[in-house]
């Protein structure tokens, strides 16, 4: 077990939700399922049936202090397996037993004091995945699970300081090496079942921001970050699941400053959250006829929120 990165089962006895008893109820005798309710019953029952994979990521901006909205957020949407980033605890100081009452009781956790920190926590049994190591720093920002075949990589991509100039701004060369890293790994990985997750601290596209034109000076979109994203998206052969879900031209964003008063009047917004898959998954992702990802915008205007929303994508094994 590699510094850092706790990996702990739950003491027995355990039942796991989505491994119950199917009940199937469809209404009076000769009622017609209109094609969107008979979908939506579908997916249920490939989720009792242990067919459905949610995978969820989210940065948090501190576990202990959302621990309210995590829990409802698993009540509203019952992710499978929810990636965290910045939980900004220590792997001892992560609220286990809290997840263990969400009915999330396998963990996965790369903790650190007061910053940066990742957790996946997972309804299913977990295992522990390739060390990509991708971090010259040594921050607590990656960690990697197998789930039901698949390998996840949770990272929390450094966000690269103000200076877009690695030459004298050392937090952008951090950043610029890490996604040359993830890019590198990814080659490698692109025949497995793999899904790469988090807060990739880039928007990569013309729609991921609220003005293209503004924001190519800014950190998080500039042209040598686009090229960095880009480089590790074909290094992967990688699906982008909420850009196969909602196409350009919608503009989506998973991150509003708390700068504004008023996050939906301002909507100066940026896609930052990812959800990635290699050609593996392909199938799985489009199952239902196109990817089921979505940004849950809505958590955002929730009580103290993190300045991010969470991202949901669905897979049918």
């Amino acid at each position: 077990m590699r510094r850092g990165l706790s990996l702990r089962p739950v003491p027995a006895p355990v039942q796991i939700p989505s491994r119950r008893r199917i009940e199937i109820t469809l209404g009076r005798p000769g009622a017609a399922l209109r094609p969107g309710r008979f979908f939506a019953w579908l997916l249920s029952l490939w989720h009792q049936a242990g067919m459905r994979l949610r995978v969820v990521t989210w940065n948090v901006n501190s576990v202990r202090l959302r621990l309210e909205h995590i829990a409802r957020f698993v009540a509203e949407h019952s992710p499978d397996v929810l990636c965290l980033q910045e939980i900004k605890c220590q792997a001892h100081e992560f609220p286990r037993e809290a997840f263990e009452a969400m009915g999330l009781p396998h963990i996965a956790i790369t903790g650190q004091k007061g910053w940066h920190g990742v957790a996946t926590a997972s309804r299913l049994p977990l295992t522990e995945g390739t060390d990509w190591a991708p971090c010259r720093e040594g921050h607590a920002r990656a960690v990697s699970v197998m789930v039901e075949g698949i390998e996840i990589q949770n990272f929390y991509v450094p966000a690269g300081g103000d200076i877009p100039d690695p030459a004298v701004n050392p937090k952008f060369a951090h950043k610029l090496d890490f996604l040359a890293c993830l890019a590198e790994r990814s080659r490698a990985a692109r025949a497995r079942p793999l899904v790469v997750v988090g807060d990739l601290n880039v928007a990569p596209g013309e729609f991921d921001v609220w003005s293209h034109r503004q924001m190519l000076k800014i950190v998080s979109h500039t042209p040598v970050e686009i090229e960095a994203m880009a480089a590790l998206r074909e290094a992967g052969d990688f699906t982008d699941l909420v850009r196969a879900a909602r196409p350009d031209p919608e503009k989506l964003f998973s991150w509003w400053s708390y700068r504004a008063a008023d996050f939906r009047a301002s909507n100066r917004g940026l896609r930052l959250d990812h959800i990635w898959i290699t050609p593996p998954l392909r199938n799985a992702a489009l199952a239902g006829g196109g990817a089921q990802a979505r940004i849950h915008d809505d958590v955002r205007e929730w009580e103290r929120p993190s300045d991010h929303a969470p991202v949901s994508a669905d897979l049918i094994l």
